[in-house]
Parts: structure tokens; sequence; C-alpha cells
């Protein structure tokens, strides 16, 4: 009994050091809403945000931009990890729902939870689309389409800059 909870209590110590680990290695001291544990949904100001963000993070998180194809860090990447909400810290997405897609975003055909995103109807720019967002701050990740691979037949096409990626740990 007392060596599980001393496991327990490493395994909770592990995962804290570890999320602050990816804070303060992605530059995300200054952010205070920055948590890969807390999925409590946020209620802060884009005016706050603003004041805290990188600028190419907030024109596509919070303004709904897109990156240019073929230019974010994760759109070719094979690396096996997860995937988080570069605003939040919110988990999206595992490396084992990614895939090839040669649009030049990262591409996935499953959220990491069902509810850790949501969906909105966007028709900017003559098109009817859907937009994916972080179910936790709102942020803008990208758009959903029906051409992706089984089983679900889904392509999350998310944005780089509005992703974080922390490699899995060697067991």
């Amino acid at each position: 009994m007392k060596f599980n909870i001393l496991i327990a209590f490493l395994l909770l110590l592990n995962t804290n050091l570890w999320a602050q680990n990816l804070k303060s290695s992605q530059g995300h001291e200054q952010n205070p809403y920055y948590s890969n544990t807390d999925i409590r949904p946020l209620k802060v100001s884009n005016a706050e945000w603003k004041k805290i963000l990188p600028a190419k993070l907030y024109k596509v998180a919070r303004e709904s931009d897109t990156e240019q194809a073929f230019t974010g860090k994760y759109w070719n990447s094979s690396a096996k990890g997860t995937y988080y909400c570069a605003v939040c810290g919110n988990k999206l997405f595992r490396s084992n729902a990614k895939f090839a897609s040669d649009c030049g975003w990262p591409s996935f055909f499953e959220p990491v939870r069902k509810n850790s995103v949501v969906y909105l109807t966007d028709n900017s720019y003559g098109m009817h689309r859907v937009e994916v967002r972080c179910a936790r701050c709102e942020s803008h990740l990208g758009h959903i389409f029906d051409d992706g691979p089984p089983p679900t037949h889904k392509r999350f096409c998310m944005n780089s800059v509005s992703l974080d990626f922390q490699p899995d740990q060697g067991l």
C-alpha cells in the first residue's frame, strides 16, 4: 500500500516537473494561463492575450490567420509525442494520429480527447469550412476536412504555430 502511494506521488511529481519543463522550453514563462494539466476553460480577453503571446502566434490563434503552407515546423515532422495548444497548453493530438497529407500543414485524423477541441462554422473567403479551436482557450488551430484516412476519414489541418510538441520520454 505504501509502495503504491509512493509510486503515485513520484508519477505526479514527474508530471508536474515535465509540465514546468515544457512551459520553460517553449518560452511560456510570461503566460500565466499555460498549463498541460489544467483543462478548465479560460476566459481571457484578446487584449490580455496580445500582451502575452508572440505576434505570429497571436495573429493565427486569436485573429484566425493561417500560416503559409510548408513553412511550419511540424508540417512534415514524424517525431513521436504529444501536441498541445501553444496558447494555453491544452493537450490536443498524439503523433500516432498524425499523417502525411501533403497539404503543407500538420494533419491529424483525430484529437486526443473528444472535448479537447470545438468546432465553428467558417464562411470566410467565400468558402464553407469547419474551424477547429482549442476547447480550453478558444484559440484558432486550423480547419477540419472530410478527406482524411481511416478510421475517421477526417483531416484536422492545423497551423504549426498554434501547436507545441513534447516528444515521448524513453521508457
